[in-house]
């Protein structure tokens, strides 16, 4: 069977704006029952506000594609309400754009909820959870997806606190990684089946817009999302869209090498300022010593002809 890649930008949002897929996609990353699941009223794709050399013809450069969603979460002690921040990023350069993003979350003032705290009503912030597929490698880790959570402790008696607290859950958060280039052909677990329609390694076309997958591969609740792609290799506006993402990618690309030459440039022009500060130092030192020397050699002279 051949699919669409979900790393495209639009083949993402063409498979994520599916209610019923999306609702399976997250529940199977972060492990948790989700009762309801919607989208907000917002869908950012990030521009980048550095200008290249030349003018590019495909319109404004775009790094980061950013969902939003508001989630109820069944738990073993009733339901929460959580922000779902879903975001895929191309470059490891995008980090400072997460950074953005979540403090936009925290500051949002409709990411609240009223809650009963000792018999008094409160607005609280609420939790959110932020899944990141980067289309890009970490630095020192090869596993292909991450969870970072939170844990409660007591330092003093170093035991694990059980009880979730408002306050807490407010102000952090969990996170979710997914590496795409290491979703090979390991299929160890649920998530790794479901994981592997990210996976590059069996492309269709030349140009990486197809993917080849085994249908059989995956179990019958997976289904809805592989044969959701399929559908997508039909679309000839998602086709073109591709081909304009392809041609943005090569001039971001471009634009990166050029902003890293840039700054190896002004490191070596750095260096060479450092070097001549250097130098500068040391001839002062060195004038300095010859000056002492003088005034220690004119102070001899003076002694011996006062001796005369």
């Amino acid at each position: 069977m051949q699919i669409a890649n979900p790393i495209y930008d639009v083949v993402f949002k063409y498979l994520m704006e599916d209610g019923k897929i999306a609702k399976l996609m997250i529940s199977s990353i972060i492990g948790e029952n989700i009762e309801q699941l919607s989208f907000l009223p917002q869908e950012i794709v990030t521009t980048n506000n550095k200008k290249p050399k030349r003018k590019s013809k495909l319109g404004p450069f775009f790094t980061v594609y950013r969902l939003d969603f508001s989630a109820k979460i069944k738990t073993n002690e009733g339901y929460k309400s959580v922000i779902i921040e879903l975001q895929k990023a191309k470059f490891p350069t995008d980090i400072m754009r997460f950074r953005k993003y979540l403090g936009e979350q925290f500051s949002n003032k409709e990411n609240v909820q009223k809650i009963k705290i000792e018999n008094r009503i409160r607005k609280t912030g609420l939790p959110i959870i932020s899944i990141y597929f980067l289309g890009h490698k970490l630095d020192h880790t090869t596993a292909s997806a991450i969870k970072v959570s939170r844990q409660y402790r007591d330092l003093i008696t170093d035991k694990i606190i059980e009880t979730k607290e408002t306050f807490i859950e407010s102000l952090t958060l969990d996170s979710y990684v997914i590496q795409i280039p290491y979703l090979t052909d390991k299929r160890r677990t649920d998530l790794e089946i479901l994981l592997s329609v990210f996976d590059q390694s069996n492309p269709a076309d030349k140009e990486h817009h197809i993917l080849n997958v085994k249908e059989e591969d995956f179990p019958e609740k997976y289904r809805p999302i592989i044969r959701k792609l399929q559908k997508a290799v039909q679309d000839t506006e998602i086709k073109k869209k591709m081909e304009l993402e392809d041609g943005i990618i090569d001039e971001l690309e471009d634009l990166e090498r050029e902003i890293e030459n840039l700054e190896l440039e002004n490191e070596q022009v750095k260096q060479k300022l450092d070097s001549v500060e250097n130098e500068r130092e040391k001839v002062k030192q060195e004038n300095d010593t010859l000056k002492k020397e003088l005034e220690k050699m004119s102070k001899l002279l003076n002694d011996k002809k006062s001796d005369v």
